[in-house]
């Protein structure tokens, strides 16, 4: 099998999480809808990459996310608001690693919405959520 060097490098960042960066969301309605959305959209990694000349990790990141595609339009479209608004906390979140150019989101950051949801509900961490 064909060794995928972005899916390696990804995976290199998400070890690296760190709790703190729930904060970026935490009680910010806007944030959150936008990881939200995130968590809808497909993306795929271009089919040929660019250089990536360093393993910095700040340049890696900005090379994990100029080799990845979206489509922008339904990823706004699935945002309510003012979209260069949406945009700029777009940038907050990547800036700040809350999102990943796969798709996902910070495993932190997914840990304490669904929290967050469960709490909504009412419904205990503990208590099986299928049986719900």
């Amino acid at each position: 099998m064909k060794k995928d060097l972005w899916l390696e490098r990804l995976e290199i960042i998400k070890r690296q999480e760190s709790p703190e960066t729930v904060l970026i969301v935490a009680g910010s309605v806007e944030l959150t809808r936008i990881v939200v959305a995130w968590k809808g959209i497909k993306t795929n990694r271009k089919k040929k990459l660019s250089a990536c000349n360093s393993i910095d990790n700040q340049a890696l990141w900005c090379w994990l996310w100029e080799n990845v595609v979206y489509s922008e339009d339904w990823f706004y479209s699935r945002i309510t608001g003012c979209r260069k608004k949406a945009q700029q906390n777009f940038e907050v979140l990547v800036a700040n690693r809350v999102l990943y150019p796969d798709g996902t989101i910070n495993g932190y950051v997914e840990r304490y919405l669904r929290g967050k949801v469960l709490n909504l509900f009412g419904i205990s961490k503990h208590q099986d959520v299928s049986a719900a």
